[in-house]
C-alpha cells in the first residue's frame, strides 16, 4: 500500500540507514535507489539536506502529525532531484518508513514562473525607460503640444511651450475643453477638423485663431493615435514665422537671446505669481537642468518665507508697480539658501497681465561692517555711556527697545510704509505692530495707506 501511495519509500533502521528501497515512480529508478540500501540515508542527500534527515528521524513532534521536509538527492544526471518526505514509525524497534514525494513536476513550473517574472520586469523597465525618454521630450521641444481626449475633446497634457502661448499652467490647461483655447468662430472649425479626423485617420493642418486676449493665428496640425484602448489627437501649435521684412524681429530676438543669458535670474509670473518665464540663472540658482521645468509653478515654492515674501511683494507691486532691493532668500531643490535682492515690476496689460522679477545674488558681496554705520555707532556709544550710572538691567531693556525700533523701521522702508504688510513680515499682528508705533513715535496707522 505505501509503495503504491508514494513516489519512493524508504525503510530505515534505528541507526539511519536505509534497509529497502520502493519506488512507485519509474522517472525516480535514474537516481538508482538499489545503491542506497546499506548506507546511511544522510549519505544520500545533498549536503543543506543531511540537517532534516535528522529532524526526519527524530519522529513527529508532540500531536503525532507527519512533519513533511523538502530533500534533494543528488543526481549523477546533473541537477539534484527534490522530494518531499515524512516519517512515520514502523515497529518498537525504532523503525521508521519515510514516505516521498517526486517535486521536480512542482519544480519546473516555479522555475516558469521565476522565468516569466524575469521577463515581466524587463519588460517593465524597457517601458519605463520609453516613458522617460517620452517625459523629457515633451517637456523640452520648444513647438507647443497639446493631448486631447477624442471622447470628450478635453486637454489631456499639455507641455510649457503650450502653457507660455495659451499663458495657463499645465495644471489648468488640463481637463479644460480644447476649444476654449481658440476663438469662438475657430473653435467650431476645429471640431470640424476633429470630427473629420476621426473619420478619415490621416493627419490634418490648418490655421486657427487664439481667444481674443491671446490674438493671433497659429497653424494647427492634428494627427490620431490609440493607447490602452483609447483614441486621442496629437495637437501640434505653430505660430506664424516671422515676416523677413519686419524689421523690429531681429531685435526683438536679439533682446530674448540677452535675457536668456543675463547674469541675474529673470522670472515672469502671471497676477498669481504662477511662473511663465524664467531665464537659465533662475534655473541655475534653484538647481534645476532647464527653465522650462519651472513654468507652471508657483515662486512662493522657492522664495523667502513660504506665504509672506510673495504675499509682501505683490500686495507692494499692487500700490507702487514697482519695487527695489527687497531682501530675501532663494531655497534651491536640494535645501541650499541664496541671499538675494529683488526688483519687480507689475504690467497692467489688458491682455497680458504680469509681473516682472529680476534677482540678484547678493551672497558673495562684502558685509558691511556695522562700525561704519554712523547711527549705529552713535547708539552703541551713547549705551556705553549709562554704564556705572544705570542699573545693566535697564540697559538691556533699552537696547531691546533700539533694535525692535529700528526693525520696525526697515520693514516700513521695505514695504514702502505698508503696515499690513510690514506686520506679516515682522510676523506681528496689525494691532501690535500699531501699540509699537505709537510707543516709539512713528506715526499713527493711517486706514487708507492699510486699504
Amino acid at each position: 500500500m505505501i509503495a503504491a501511495a508514494a513516489d519512493v519509500a524508504l525503510l530505515v533502521d534505528a541507526q539511519g540507514v536505509i534497509r529497502d528501497v520502493s519506488i512507485g515512480n519509474q522517472e525516480l529508478a535514474d537516481l538508482g535507489p538499489a545503491q542506497w540500501i546499506g548506507k546511511p540515508w544522510a549519505e544520500t542527500v545533498t549536503v543543506e539536506s543531511r540537517a532534516k534527515v535528522a529532524a526526519l528521524l527524530q519522529g513527529p513532534s508532540g500531536d503525532n502529525s507527519p512533519q513533511w521536509r523538502h530533500v534533494n538527492h543528488a543526481s549523477t544526471q546533473g541537477s539534484d532531484v527534490p522530494v518531499m518526505y515524512a516519517t512515520i514509525p514502523a515497529g518498537p524497534s525504532g523503525q521508521v518508513v519515510a514516505i516521498g514525494r517526486d517535486l521536480r513536476q512542482f519544480a519546473t513550473v516555479q522555475q516558469r514562473l521565476i522565468t516569466a517574472q524575469q521577463s515581466m520586469q524587463r519588460d517593465y523597465s524597457r517601458l519605463r525607460q520609453l516613458e522617460t525618454r517620452y517625459r523629457a521630450l515633451f517637456q523640452a521641444i520648444a513647438e507647443p503640444v497639446l493631448i486631447v481626449d477624442a471622447a470628450t475633446l478635453r486637454v489631456v497634457e499639455a507641455n510649457p511651450a503650450a502653457s507660455v502661448l495659451f499663458a495657463e499652467s499645465p495644471r489648468r490647461l488640463s481637463g479644460r475643453p480644447v476649444v476654449d483655447c481658440f476663438d469662438a468662430n475657430s473653435g467650431s472649425k476645429l471640431l470640424t477638423r476633429f470630427e473629420s479626423l476621426r473619420n478619415s485617420r490621416q493627419a490634418d493642418t490648418g490655421v486657427q485663431r487664439l481667444q481674443a486676449q491671446r490674438a493671433g493665428e497659429v497653424e494647427v496640425s492634428a494627427s490620431i493615435f490609440r493607447l490602452d484602448g483609447n483614441t486621442y489627437f496629437l495637437v501640434r501649435v505653430v505660430p506664424p514665422p516671422v515676416s523677413q521684412d519686419d524689421s523690429a524681429a531681429p531685435s526683438r530676438r536679439a533682446v530674448l537671446s540677452a535675457v536668456d543669458r543675463a547674469p541675474d535670474a529673470l522670472v515672469v509670473t502671471d497676477p498669481a505669481g504662477q511662473v511663465l518665464y524664467a531665464n537659465q540663472s533662475f534655473a541655475e540658482m534653484i538647481q534645476f537642468d532647464s527653465p522650462e521645468a519651472v513654468v507652471g509653478e508657483s515662486l512662493e515654492r522657492w522664495l523667502g518665507r513660504s506665504g509672506v515674501d510673495l504675499g509682501v511683494l505683490m500686495a507692494t507691486l499692487r500700490q507702487s508697480d514697482a519695487v527695489r532691493l527687497f531682501p530675501t532668500i532663494i531655497r534651491g531643490r536640494f535645501g541650499n539658501e541664496t541671499s538675494v535682492e529683488i526688483s519687480a515690476a507689475a504690467v497692467h496689460d489688458a491682455k497680458h497681465p504680469c509681473l516682472g522679477f529680476t534677482l540678484r545674488d547678493v551672497g558673495r558681496r562684502p558685509k558691511t561692517d556695522a562700525r561704519d554705520d554712523p547711527g549705529l555707532s552713535k547708539a552703541v556709544s551713547q549705551l556705553a555711556e549709562l554704564v556705572g550710572r544705570v542699573p545693566l538691567k535697564d540697559i538691556v531693556g533699552q537696547t531691546t527697545d533700539l533694535i525692535e525700533q529700528m526693525c520696525i523701521e526697515a520693514a516700513l522702508h521695505l514695504t514702502r510704509d505698508n503696515r499690513a504688510a510690514a506686520a506679516e513680515m515682522l510676523g506681528l499682528s496689525r494691532q501690535s505692530l500699531y501699540v509699537k508705533l505709537r510707543r516709539f513715535g512713528l506715526g499713527e496707522p493711517a486706514a487708507d495707506t492699510d486699504a
